[in-house]
């Protein structure tokens, strides 16, 4: 009865768990390029009486064993890079992978960050940034007398300036990874790459299977509401199973305590 306790709170921690992670999926559900996470558990060991195959007579073996289980216990939270919807905004500036690949950025800490989020800007210096200012790896510096932008689907960036003079000014690049899920996420829709997620490869994009930029659009997060909210209805309904399991074990300890009087 005691091991009911200690299962069905692991149990409850679980679901906890679980909750906190569709609420921060929902919360991002807006997010550009938004990556959505899975909580992902195992179960923990068995307690066995006798496994199975253990001779129960002279002639015959016990075909199942007889074991309890102790719970669950979270293993990974594994992030989702499924693509999102395109949608068009029309800005020169917004930028979407239509397929795999990430853009490099220029952190504070002189570190490499990795994004989805092409919604770019222009700094003072007329250099493609981030919504935050985190520069585009490699710098693309666009002329002040520029009159229109065109950033072709392999990231061939070309300027029109005063007179029709069309003037290439740099190429985007994307970088991707053997294992995208790990890389670790430091907010602001950056990755930065750890061993887990292998060293970047980096290449043209619509080339050797690096997506295509799509100029005018913004990648949208990729979670499913309507699937977030029956996965937080599961949790929730597990989580009271849970809570009952432990009311009950309870009430049991008490009713053997009384009889004990």
């Amino acid at each position: 009865m005691l091991n009911s306790l200690s299962t069905a709170a692991t149990g409850m921690n679980a679901q906890q768990f679980m909750i906190d992670t569709i609420s921060n999926n929902l919360a991002n559900a807006n997010t550009t390029a938004f990556k959505e996470s899975r909580a992902e558990f195992a179960d923990l060991a068995y307690q066995n009486l006798y496994i199975a195959g253990t001779p129960t007579s002279q002639n015959t073996q016990s075909p199942t064993g007889l074991y309890v289980g102790h719970g669950t216990r979270l293993v990974a939270t594994n992030r989702l890079f499924t693509l999102g919807s395109l949608s068009s905004t029309g800005n020169p500036l917004d930028l979407a992978i239509d397929g795999d690949g990430f853009f490099q950025v220029q952190l504070q800490n002189g570190q490499i960050g990795y994004t989805r989020d092409g919604s770019f800007n222009l700094d003072g210096q007329g250099r493609l940034v981030t919504s935050d200012g985190y520069v585009v790896v490699p710098n693309i510096v666009i002329p002040q007398n520029a009159e229109s932008i065109n950033i072709a689907p392999n990231g061939t960036v070309t300027v029109t300036q005063p007179g029709g003079t069309q003037t290439q000014v740099g190429q985007i690049t994307l970088v991707r990874f053997l294992n995208p899920a790990g890389l670790e996420s430091i907010g602001d829709n950056l990755y930065v790459a750890t061993p887990a997620s292998g060293q970047p490869i980096q290449g043209i994009a619509n080339q050797d299977g690096f997506g295509a930029l799509r100029q005018g659009y913004l990648e949208t997060s990729n979670v499913n509401v309507i699937q977030q909210m029956v996965d937080m209805i599961n949790a929730e309904r597990a989580y009271e199973f849970d809570s009952k399991v432990i009311q009950t074990s309870d009430q049991m300890l008490q009713d053997v305590a009384t009889l004990k009087q």
